[in-house]
């Protein structure tokens, strides 16, 4: 789960981190009233999407006066930003961090992520801040400084210190440098965080180290012991699509394909999706129904297929152990009856039940195309889908 920038800050700012003076905002004259509230003679306007690289989007205005925040507020609030990580649809903004600007005298980047190949979590640095770390590590690997922290004793100060000298930072700053840095950790360990990063972190004109951006992501496995962090989600930066699977208790991931596909287990649909590609079509979804799926959940499963308007065909492909290939077929059943369903359907059963599983559709009266193999559901599943097109 990830949260907005200011929702980070506020986390951060309990564990020690030093950030500038800011406040939210959701109409123009909330944003005019922040800046007077937090004083200076500037402030910078930032949109609150779930979202890197929002100033090359327009998401980010420096501002002179109280007249140039109102009119930066206006033309952002209501936009939808593009940019490489929100992909074509980008994402709306509703809400505005107005903050203190600040006079910048150099910037770093530092991350926190869990790296599951060692098992450790793994802190990345370097002085190349304001880059996402993606270019940093093509224009400047160099300049990476990696620090793996052993979870029996947590992150030591003196590693803290060893990543301050190794940005260069003089003695005025280290001290802080470690204080931030070691806020972050406790930050990640505590909240059951799989990444933060502060980028940039910078050093001010007057020698102080704030951080200007932070991004906070959470292991959704955890939430339901932080219902702290739980209350933090924005449903409206994230997918529909992806909202309504997860508020069901399936995996589900949107793509941009028009085959939508319902297989059990995570492997599984990526070997649906794969054979989708190789046949010539194009997947338009992960979905994962879990491996007890009860005919009502598949019926919840082709609902949340359906209610995507791209799809133009429908790929079941179950692999029974837990689950019963009878449970399927039923719940398929169960879903063509409440829908209505129109688009073309291929359904692949194999394993525990399957013969009373194809009995059962077979005796439906509904035309569903079955497959043996999952290389042959995926074959009629893109000629069935472009058979529809023509």
């Amino acid at each position: 789960m990830d949260i907005h920038e200011y929702q980070a800050k506020e986390l951060l700012l309990d564990f020690g981190v030093p950030v500038p003076r800011g406040g939210l905002a959701y109409s123009p004259e909330q944003a005019a009233y922040r800046a007077r509230e937090i004083g200076g003679e500037s402030w910078v306007v930032k949109a609150q999407i779930h979202s890197g690289a929002r100033g090359k989007a327009g998401g980010i205005k420096l501002c002179r006066d109280e007249h140039e925040v109102w009119d930066a507020a206006d033309a952002m609030l209501g936009k939808r930003l593009i940019t490489h990580q929100t992909g074509p649809r980008g994402k709306a903004v509703y809400r505005l961090y107005i903050e203190a600007a600040q006079e910048i005298e150099q910037e770093f980047y530092l991350g926190f992520v869990l790296d599951r190949k060692s098992e450790r979590v793994m802190v990345a640095a370097s002085a190349a801040g304001g880059m996402e770390i993606e270019e940093i590590s093509l224009a400047k690997p160099d300049s990476i400084i990696r620090v793996s922290v052993e979870p029996a004793v947590g992150m030591q100060a003196f590693q803290a210190r060893e990543i301050a000298f190794a940005l260069g930072l003089g003695a005025g700053q280290t001290a802080q440098a470690v204080e931030t840095i070691l806020g972050c950790y406790r930050a990640f360990r505590d909240l059951d965080a799989t990444m933060v990063e502060i980028n940039p972190l910078a050093l001010t004109k007057d020698g102080q180290l704030l951080a200007l951006d932070a991004k906070m992501t959470f292991d959704d496995n955890a939430l339901f012991r932080r219902p702290q962090i739980s209350e933090l989600r924005d449903k409206s930066q994230e997918d529909p699509r992806e909202t309504r699977a997860t508020d069901r208790g399936l995996s589900y991931i949107g793509l941009d394909g028009n085959i939508g596909c319902i297989v059990n287990g995570a492997g599984l649909a990526m070997a649906t999706m794969d054979m989708i590609k190789h046949a010539g079509g194009e997947p338009a979804n992960f979905l994962d129904i879990g491996g007890g799926a009860t005919p009502e959940r598949v019926a919840k499963a082709f609902n949340l297929v359906l209610s995507d308007d791209n799809v133009e065909a429908i790929l079941v492909n179950i692999f029974a152990g837990i689950n019963r290939c009878d449970w399927v077929a039923r719940g398929v059943v169960q879903a063509l009856e409440k829908f209505d369903l129109t688009l073309p359907l291929v359904v692949r059963l194999a394993g525990t039940n399957v013969e009373e599983g194809r009995r059962i559709l077979k005796e439906s009266g509904f035309p569903v195309i079955t497959a043996e193999t999952l290389a042959e559901a995926a074959e009629k599943a893109v000629e069935a889908w472009r058979a529809a097109r023509a």
